[in-house]
């Protein structure tokens, strides 16, 4: 089945903690265009408090009604040294809260603060938001700082501003760089600086607290580290450096225990977990969950697994779900006392698609479906313990480990030849430089004859062939040094064969017969298919992106008519929409790939023509766009008829199978009423849906001489049962005249009184032209005898009287 993935994803970071992992001196204009130039895409930059001179860490001392507002506070405030008289309208104002305060002077925005009385109360300053302030959106309160903050202090230097909130688009390939410090070691590499190394020591324990952990899930998960963490006080606000630092990389702070798992993550681009110890009972393993059973997970929804899950259990009971999320029912709350801490790495294949099957998409999998350096757990829960111990307190147990070393990915050993690099690049580049690079990079550099023998850390899955070493000196040393040549050699153009009609033309021919070309998603949703009885045959997707777009299209109509159907939603009187693209259906052999054709299809509702005064204005009906079909056959020189369709999609009696050469080749028609409701269309639509290849086949063109005699034009009315389709009338007529007939044209239909019941009356034109000499009426009476006779002999037809 078709695997389709997200082909980018944003990565939000402080500018601040970048440069404490790299120091370099380029500004931030600098650093994001440096970012860019060598393929981590900057999509935003928000500058964070630029200008907050004059805005200081106060107290609130007291809070009073407003004698003259309900919505207004007289508030006391500490401002370090002096005490102020603030009015505060905002509705978390209260004895005891620290907040920024903007005094007198201070610009705040476009606002300067000035003294100021509101109803009749002086104020002297502004206690302030974030939103205010430039450093965060939330505009529900005032920004409330820790209580140990100093008061007086400024606030710039005590949160760390100014800072810049950072956003990058990073292709799937860089999993490197869902860290900062993976993003740092690129920066210096570009900017000729080192990564600063990671203070991550081991943390020796305290405590002789453990559980047990086991693996049961292979390959897919061979890597398990946990360590028991006693005596926390899970009520600790979350420092401020740390809970700044979440909310500009886009993530809210939650509580301490939280906020340290999403910080390691953010930091070294390993995701973790944190499980309430006295909820565990042990061992903890990770093996592929059964088919039924369930999890509550964190955000409270009850999940049903199967055996393409990987789960974390405790004693065998499910209590998350592996690289995903965790549960609900082993969460660490205000009240944890003792913690388990998670580090694991899991394969990307065994996380691939799970949480979007579930309606998820969480971090984690994010980071885990694209891969993180098996090497960093270690790394992680070590840096975590010492976070956790620094601000909450508590004893650490040993870090109990499960590994299957065969399973882990190792560093690979990649040759670099001097040679090959001045091949592929077209330039030489300095011995020195691409060692620098590569070496700044993270690699680990050996010269040898010919050139280099790299080894690609474990965090780098992108670097497997030469070409790819090749890639990184290029992207460092900068794509615009590449000189710009033009190829050489003798080009082959090929011609476009005079068999076939060029996708191209068809489009050109739909847009000159007033239609607009859409493009549609090829996954639909599989009830849409449903609705339409052509969800026969129909491919479902492993990862679908979302619920909508479950399964691929087995027609092109359903997703062309919902276009149709939203542009009428929206004051859209008159829509002619066409699009060309590709159906799939499954193939009959079991495992084959689906089977693809491509198709044209068009839709059109609403008035024939443009609103004017020339003509009255009518609604479409099935013979305008059976007109622009056949417009588009005769450039392929194609001959279409058609007969009674029974598809449940079509209006009966006014739909019909397009036929070439008697093979059937599509539809067209009006849409039936009762789908119609269903899609909540409330005006006639008429359709047709074709293989492309049908209309591109064209017989190789022949230069013919125009007749020089004149034709000839004789006019039949025909009496024929309702029960005989024009087509085959047609066909009579062409094999009873003979190569005489130039062509018939059918110009007039009557059914009423006069004729039979059961009968209408056609009148049709035959043209008659000989290329050697002019026909005389003998030759032309014996061509309408015998079209007479064919017609009564084959379909009981006779001439009006």
């Amino acid at each position: 089945m078709p695997n389709f993935e997200f082909q980018n994803f944003s990565m939000k970071f402080s500018e601040n903690w970048l440069r404490q992992h790299v120091k370099t001196d380029a500004t931030r204009d600098q650093l994001a265009a440096t970012l860019t130039a060598i393929g981590l895409e900057v999509e935003e930059i928000t500058p964070l408090g630029e200008s907050l001179d004059g805005v200081v860490v106060a107290r609130i001392v007291s809070a009073e009604k407003h004698p003259e507002a309900d919505r207004l506070q007289v508030c006391q405030v500490d401002a370090g040294g002096q005490t102020l008289q603030i009015v505060c309208g905002a509705p978390n104002a209260r004895p005891g809260l620290v907040a920024p305060l903007a005094t007198i002077g201070t610009k705040v925005g476009t606002l300067t603060i000035q003294a100021a009385q509101l109803r009749g109360v002086d104020s002297n300053g502004m206690l302030c938001s974030a939103r205010e302030l430039g450093i965060d959106a939330d505009a529900s309160g005032l920004l409330e700082l820790p209580d140990d903050a100093p008061i007086g202090a400024p606030l710039a230097g005590y949160l760390g501003l100014p800072d810049a909130s950072i956003e990058l688009k990073l292709t799937p390939n860089r999993a490197d760089c869902f860290g900062i410090r993976g993003i740092a070691f690129d920066v210096a590499a570009a900017c000729g600086s080192e990564v600063v190394a990671l203070e991550a020591p081991a943390v020796p324990a305290t405590s002789e607290a453990s559980l047990q952990v086991v693996l049961d899930a292979g390959a897919d998960a061979p890597r398990y580290l946990g360590r028991v963490i006693e005596g926390i006080d899970a009520m600790r606000p979350t420092p401020s450096w740390m809970a700044e630092r979440l909310r500009r990389s886009g993530i809210r702070p939650v509580s301490f225990l939280v906020d340290v798992t999403q910080y390691v993550m953010l930091e070294l681009g390993q995701p973790m977990h944190a499980f309430d110890r006295d909820l565990l009972k042990g061992p903890v393993g990770v093996r592929r969950a059964r088919n039924g059973e369930t999890l509550k997970l964190l955000d409270g929804r009850d999940v049903t697994l199967d055996e393409q899950f990987l789960a974390i259990t405790d004693a065998d009971r499910v209590v998350a779900l592996a690289g995903v999320m965790g549960g609900f029912d082993t969460r660490v709350t205000d009240g944890t006392r003792n913690v388990f801490l998670e580090s694991a790495h899991f394969a990307p294949d065994a996380i691939i698609g799970r949480s979007r099957r579930l309606g998820l998409h969480t971090d984690a999998a994010h980071r885990f479906e694209r891969g993180v350096d098996p090497e960093l757990p270690r790394t992680a829960i070590e840096y975590a313990t010492r976070l956790i111990l620094d601000v909450a307190g508590g004893a650490a147990g040993p870090v109990t480990a499960a590994e299957l070393d065969a399973h882990l990915a190792q560093p690979r050993k990649i040759a670099l030849r001097r040679a090959r690099v001045t091949r592929v690049l077209g330039l030489t580049v300095d011995d020195a430089e691409i060692e620098r690079i590569l070496r700044a990079l993270g690699l680990e550099v050996v010269a040898d004859g010919e050139g280099w023998q790299v080894t690609a850390p474990t965090r780098r899955f992108d670097l497997a062939i030469e070409e790819d070493l090749i890639e990184e000196v290029v992207r460092i040393h900068g794509y615009d040094r590449v000189p710009t040549t033009l190829p050489g050699g003798a080009t082959r153009i090929a011609a476009p064969s005079e068999t076939r009609v060029a996708e191209s033309e068809l489009r050109r021919q739909m847009v000159a017969r007033d239609c607009l070309e859409t493009v549609n998603f090829a996954f639909v949703d599989a009830s849409l298919l449903a609705a339409w009885q052509a969800d026969a045959g129909s491919v479902p997707l492993a990862n679908p992106l979302s619920a909508e777009l479950g399964v691929m299209r087995t027609a092109l109509l359903p997703g062309l008519v919902s276009t149709l159907a939203r542009n009428l939603a929206r004051q859209q009187e008159r829509v002619r929409l066409f699009e060309l693209g590709k159906v799939f259906v499954q193939a009959d052999a079991a495992g084959a790939a689906p089977v693809e054709t491509l198709r044209l299809a068009a839709a059109i509702a609403g008035d024939a023509s443009v609103e004017q005064w020339g003509d009255a204005t009518r609604p479409v009906d099935y013979f305008d766009l059976k007109g622009d079909l056949e417009a588009l056959a005769a450039v392929a020189g194609a001959h279409l008829t058609f007969a009674r369709s029974t598809a449940p999609h079509g209006h009966p009696g006014r739909s019909a199978d397009v036929l070439r050469d008697g093979a059937r080749v599509g539809w067209i028609g009006e849409l039936h009423p009762r789908l119609l409701r269903t899609l909540d269309i409330d005006v006639p639509v008429v359709a047709f849906e074709l293989d492309a290849a049908a209309l591109q086949a064209r017989p190789l063109p022949r230069v013919t001489g125009l007749s020089k005699f004149p034709s000839v034009r004789r006019d039949l009315a025909i009496v024929a049962p309702e029960s005989v389709d024009w087509a085959a009338l047609e066909a009579t007529v062409r094999a009873a005249a003979g190569p005489l007939l130039a062509d018939v044209r059918l110009f007039d239909r009557y059914a009423g009184q006069g004729v039979e019941t059961g009968f209408r009356s056609l009148a049709m034109g035959l043209i008659l032209q000989e290329k050697s000499r002019t026909l005389t009426d003998r030759d032309v009476d014996a061509v309408v005898a015998d079209v007479v006779d064919a017609l009564a002999r084959g379909h009981d037809a006779k001439i009006r009287g």
